[in-house]
């Protein structure tokens, strides 16, 4: 529809929508040369990027699968994600060649291609000529790796009907316009770039910045040089930009969308914002559900303050108690979610299947809601005691597992404190074997290197012993209370 149109800008250099679609296609013809198929997993490992796009694109022509990985995972949860998903090629930028060379990668085997010369190479080698492999909207387009509550991460099945459907719902819900210039700094390997940023902006032929991190003051100078107009961040992101100093006096007046996701952002922020004219448009999703499930509208943003909204429009939202009937009203309980963005499954985990979906394709999110008397949802806590960290999730079990590791370690729990920054950040509170001498200098070194840094606790208790009940199971609840009163565990 718009060839000549700049689709993508990356640090200056601006690909046009006819351009990235030609890219694309001898990408793809390059890697079907490297033996890439129809149903066969590409792993990326890199920062946003226009090639990041590219290999998507690419990728979804063959009728294969894209598996981006989290750039801030340390080697060994990388090389987990890798041998599960058994990609057929693993795309990957030169910051993280300590990673691909490290020995849990290595010892994969896996083909690989380096962004740059390499990867050049192998577009250079495909063909121009147009691609129409047979994709159907129950095909597989991603799989997103989330933590797992068992302590390991669990493949989110993304079909292209997912992420269309999802797409739809922003669409309906924030009116994206092709007039659209989309500031990309979130992690295009989290469920939120891509999907409630990216491809929304790419669907309606707006532009997107491609910007490898977020930066404050970097965010600032495109907004007012490029005219931004749609953004995306988690509450670490908005806190950064009202506390640089140009906050205040920044022409931010293009700025016309601005959602957030991963966590409810504090009110004094969501204020600090509006004293500024911009309406922070606040949702509640997860990857599962692609990952929109309901949107706090704009003309409700001031009325409900605090709130996640009601339902995407193609989206179905219940909240139940624990036998599963609604509670109504008024009511707080479980949030369940079906629709057609809503993940099939988890890769290779029928299992996991099974205890996330029900047979009528509900999807037992674990978190709790209050629901207000119009209908608005209020997210409250996590049944899953899942920590969200700056928009990460972090789940206690998998830390839990990582200090277990630790030879003098007998007992611990992992819950999350709040942070102003960060909004959450995990806590672990630890009881010694008998004879060790343990410090918290001693768990944190144990964890470096074994854990992404942001899953590392930022404090460590040591205590006698951990509150049990009757049947001799860990309740978290009396732990936070004690340690909320500072009282011994």
């Amino acid at each position: 529809m718009s060839p000549a149109k700049t689709a993508l800008v990356d640090r200056g250099t601006r690909t046009s929508y006819g351009e990235l679609d030609a890219r694309a296609v001898r990408l793809a013809h390059g890697l079907r040369g490297l033996g890439v198929e129809r149903g066969d997993r590409v792993a990326y490992l890199g920062l946003n990027s226009a090639t990041f796009v590219e290999t998507m694109f690419a990728v979804a022509k063959l009728g294969a699968v894209m598996v981006p990985l989290n750039t801030r995972l340390a080697a060994p949860e990388t090389a987990f994600v890798l041998a599960d998903s058994e990609p057929r090629m693993l795309v990957w930028d030169d910051p993280f060649e300590q990673v691909v060379t490290s020995p849990e990668v290595a010892e994969l085997g896996l083909q690989t291609v380096q962004v740059g010369a390499a990867l050049d190479a192998v577009r250079d080698a495909g063909s121009d000529e147009p691609l129409d492999e047979s994709v159907s909207l129950d095909d597989l387009f991603m799989i997103q790796y989330t933590s797992g509550t068992s302590g390991r991460p669990k493949g989110v099945m993304l079909t292209h009907g997912n992420v269309t459907w999802n797409v739809y719902n922003i669409l309906v819900d924030v009116d994206v316009t092709s007039e659209e210039v989309a500031l990309v700094t979130a992690p295009l390997f989290h469920t939120a770039a891509p999907n409630q940023l990216l491809f929304p902006t790419i669907l309606k032929g707006g532009t997107a910045l491609i910007e490898a991190r977020w930066d404050a003051e970097r965010a600032i100078d495109l907004i007012e040089s490029e005219g931004v107009t749609f953004l995306f961040g988690v509450t670490t992101m908005y806190y950064a930009l009202l506390h640089s100093p140009r906050f205040a006096s920044a022409d931010l007046s293009t700025l016309r969308l601005a959602l957030s996701g991963g966590a409810p952002l504090p009110e004094a922020l969501l204020a600090a914002y509006l004293d500024r004219g911009l309406m922070i448009v606040q949702g509640y999703g997860l990857t599962e559900s692609s990952p929109g499930a309901t949107m706090l509208r704009p003309a409700d943003g001031m009325r409900k303050i605090g709130s996640a909204g009601t339902s995407c429009f193609f989206t179905d939202v219940r909240v139940v108690d624990p036998v599963g009937e609604d509670v109504g009203r008024g009511g707080t309980g479980e949030v369940l979610v079906q629709g057609p963005n809503v993940t099939p499954g988890y890769w290779r985990s029928p299992d996991a299947t099974a205890g996330a979906l029900d047979e009528d394709g509900w999807l037992r999110t674990g978190d709790v809601a209050r629901v207000d008397e119009e209908g608005y949802l209020y997210i409250v806590d996590r049944l899953k005691d899942m920590i969200i960290s700056g928009g990460e999730n972090i789940y206690p079990a998998e830390v839990e597992q990582a200090i277990y590791e630790h030879p003098g370690v007998a007992e611990v729990a992992v819950i999350g404190m709040p942070d102003e920054r960060w909004g959450e950040v995990g806590r672990a509170v630890v009881v010694a074997k008998p004879g060790a001498a343990l410090s918290e200098s001693d768990i944190l070194d144990h964890l470096d290197g074994r854990l992404a840094r942001y899953k590392i606790p930022r404090r460590v208790d040591l205590v006698e012993e951990l509150p049990h009940n009757a049947s001799g199971k860990l309740v978290k609840t009396r732990l936070r209370a004690i340690l909320e009163e500072g009282t011994s565990a």
